[in-house]
């Protein structure tokens, strides 16, 4: 005997055999056991859920010679001819093949003629949605008031795509994804009946990458069977292609390390092995929405479809990126993927994506920009929480080294007397090799910067005059709460007018970084919650009358 696959052979017979579909079982057993089928039915859902086993379990039991509770009794002469196809009564339509007028015509013509051996005719109209508009007019009449002995059932993935006048008409039905419990539980049961072994393991995998549709799940359990009768996760990761991911793990080290080089590497190994430019951009972008699940749900395993092995590399991989690093990487794969559609070269647009992720200074893009200042800040806040940079290679024991006989050391108390604005600036100069690395002190020169930004840049004096700074060996900190300083430094050539400005006053090149001033200082620090009044305060102080109403 032709084998027969397992979604075939062991389609529900019963409304008692349909998985995760109970709230639609409920209804329409209740309709038949009252005698109140209605003239047209409408079964909305995703391929797999059941749509067209419950249109063919509706027609055997409107039409069944001994109905059990609302069920087909799967044994009368009906029953067993509608499932063999011998009664022609029940009439099954693909509207992708038939989606013509001249289709819907015929078919109009055809219900007036009453059932040749069973009580109802009932015509199974699949992917409704793809009928023509003159079609669904044709067939408006029809359905709105169709022969008694006349049941229609649609069934569509797409019900956005019906006219408003074609869903008024009809009973509707929303069927919805299938639990992934639901479907394990009736893997076992086919497992049973078909003699193989399956884990537990094995058959929650199988369910989540069916992705709610049982369908799905069994064509992946023939697949499994084909490599083993004893289906177990490493079965079921072979058969469907979970192992072999190697190539991602190796593209987001690249990444992480910007090594353009070795990605650039990959992606020409890649191509000459045939591997599918769009597809690959498509896995990668996958690979870091995995990466960004990992870093925004405390169970990310509810949502991936992993194994624990692969599961607990995924949570190692994201531990080492910033969530704004993943969030950039999939923008810029996800331009990729539609420029892939377009482009005259799929393999250059590849490497010019993972060029941009290798290095962001080569995207001048908005998020490119706001990726690498987000980097700065994370930078600027592991050094105000005490961490040492990464060139620091010093591990003497002694608290601090003497400094340099031409140079004073700095006193290491945490907040230092402030020194008057008067005072001539200090070059400010790195601190001998031995001194802590991490300390903060005030930016004594900070008043000089700001009297040089009040005529290079005067937006960004008004936004950052009352406002402190500390310094240590690689940044200047500005202790800024006004929220328009951000938005500010990064329009335009202002954040290079601000850097000058440093560099000039305190005779060496610092990075910048932000940062809120704490609470015991932010009275004195932070600028005026209202623009207007910090304006002309700040115009008092400098001599210029102000007339107050």
């Amino acid at each position: 005997m032709t084998y027969q696959v397992l979604y075939r052979k062991w389609r529900p017979k019963t409304f008692s055999d349909v998985s995760g579909q109970d709230h639609i079982v409920a209804a329409l057993k209740n309709e038949i056991r009252d005698g109140r089928p209605a003239h047209a039915y409408l079964f909305i859902g995703s391929r797999g859920t059941g749509k067209t086993s419950c249109a063919k379990i509706l027609s055997k039991a409107v039409n069944c010679l001994s109905p059990v509770d609302g069920d087909p009794c799967n044994q009368c002469d009906n029953c067993r001819g509608i499932d063999d196809g011998s009664i022609l009564d029940v009439v099954e339509i693909d509207a992708a093949s038939n989606n013509g007028v001249d289709s819907i015509r015929e078919l109009r013509e055809a219900v007036n003629f009453t059932p040749a051996v069973a009580k109802y005719r009932v015509y199974i109209i699949d992917e409704v949605h793809m009928l023509s508009d003159g079609a669904f007019n044709a067939l408006l009449k029809t359905l709105e008031e169709p022969p008694p002995h006349v049941i229609f059932i649609l069934a569509t993935t797409e019900a956005h795509k019906l006219p408003a006048t074609i869903l008024s008409r009809c009973q509707r039905f929303d069927f919805s994804r299938i639990a992934p419990e639901a479907i394990a539980a009736r893997l076992q049961t086919v497992a049973q009946g078909e003699h193989f072994t399956l884990t537990e393991e094995a058959a929650m995998l199988l369910s989540r990458l069916a992705d709610g549709a049982m369908r799905d799940a069994l064509s992946l359990t023939d697949q499994c069977l084909s490599r083993s009768r004893d289906i177990t996760v490493e079965v079921v990761a072979a058969a469907t292609g979970l192992a072999g991911r190697e190539h991602l793990y190796r593209l987001s080290e690249a990444v992480r390390l910007h090594d353009s080089g070795a990605a650039l590497a990959l992606i020409d190994t890649l191509y000459n092995a045939s591997q599918d430019m769009t597809r690959l951009c498509t896995e990668w972008l996958q690979f870091y929405r995995e990466l960004m699940l990992c870093k925004s749900v405390a169970r990310p395993g509810d949502i991936i479809v992993s194994t624990a092995d692969e599961l607990q590399r995924l949570q190692g991989e994201a531990a080492q990126y910033e969530l704004a690093a993943v969030l950039y990487a999939m923008n810029t794969l996800q331009e990729a993927c539609r420029k892939l559609q377009t482009g005259a070269d799929r393999r250059l647009e590849t490497e010019m994506a993972a060029l941009r992720l290798c290095n962001p200074t080569l995207d001048n893009s908005t998020d490119a920009l706001l990726q690498r200042i987000d980097a700065l800040e994370a930078a600027v806040r592991r050094l105000s929480a005490g961490g040492l940079p990464t060139q620091t290679t010093s591990a003497a024991p002694a608290p601090v080294a003497p400094p340099p006989a031409e140079e004073p050391a700095p006193v290491p108390v945490p907040v230092p007397a402030p020194v008057p604005e008067e005072a001539p600036p200090a070059p400010v100069t790195p601190p001998p090799a031995s001194a802590e690395p991490s300390e903060e002190r005030p930016f004594t020169a900070w008043r000089e910067v700001l009297e040089q930004l009040r005529t290079t840049c005067p937006p960004l004096y008004g936004v950052l005059n009352g406002s402190a700074a500390v310094v240590n060996d690689t940044h200047v900190i500005i202790l800024t709460a006004n929220p328009a300083f951000r938005t500010l430094v990064r329009m335009g050539s202002n954040k290079t007018l601000l850097q000058t400005a440093v560099t000039d006053i305190a005779g060496r090149s610092y990075r910048i970084g932000v940062r809120a001033p704490q609470s015991n200082t932010a009275a004195a620090t932070a600028p005026s919650d209202d623009p207007l009044e910090a304006l002309l305060r700040n115009s008092e102080q400098h001599g210029i009358p102000v007339q107050r109403r």
